[in-house]
């Protein structure tokens, strides 16, 4: 009976670090494609305004939320916040805030909200920063015309 008791702890114990993993990233359905989240947060909480206007990544505060497409996006400020619902296209990270190295070469992974790019205009996101410099040495403007085109299908298939 112990040898059962205990092969039932280690199962219950592996089976909630697995629902644990799963709940901490998570990829919920939108309008026209997924937002990657973890822990319901778009961008790992960070504020998506502060990228353009503050030219730097700056964490957001639960006190200013807004949803878009499946998400909770935190803001800095109020300011950024209704400036977000206002325009969320104008900041929303490429890719659904995925990492634009891996969009660009036919995958999908996480974001590290302090590797980040805006070329022309666009909010772009990498797993880190080693990964970013790859992308800034790869030539991002071939690099985002790849992502562009291959964004569609990994779209699809997180969806599904």
């Amino acid at each position: 009976m112990h040898a059962f008791t205990r092969r039932s702890a280690i199962r219950f114990i592996t089976g909630f670090a697995v629902v644990t993993a799963t709940a901490s990233i998570s990829v919920p359905a939108r309008a026209d494609g997924v937002v990657f989240t973890s822990w319901g947060k778009a961008i790992r909480g960070y504020d998506p305004v502060a990228y353009f206007t503050q030219s730097k990544p700056v964490k957001g505060n639960a006190d200013f939320t807004h949803e878009f497409q499946g998400a909770k996006w935190q803001f800095a400020t109020a300011a950024n916040r209704d400036a977000f619902a206002a325009n969320p296209e104008k900041y929303a990270p490429q890719y659904g805030g995925y990492c634009a190295w891996a969009v660009s070469q036919s995958y999908t992974a996480s974001v590290d909200p302090e590797a980040w790019k805006v070329v022309d205009g666009k909010l772009y996101l990498n797993y880190s920063k080693s990964v970013q410099q790859q992308w800034l040495a790869g030539g991002t403007a071939m690099l985002i015309k790849q992502g562009d085109a291959n964004w569609p299908g990994l779209r699809k298939g997180l969806k599904g």
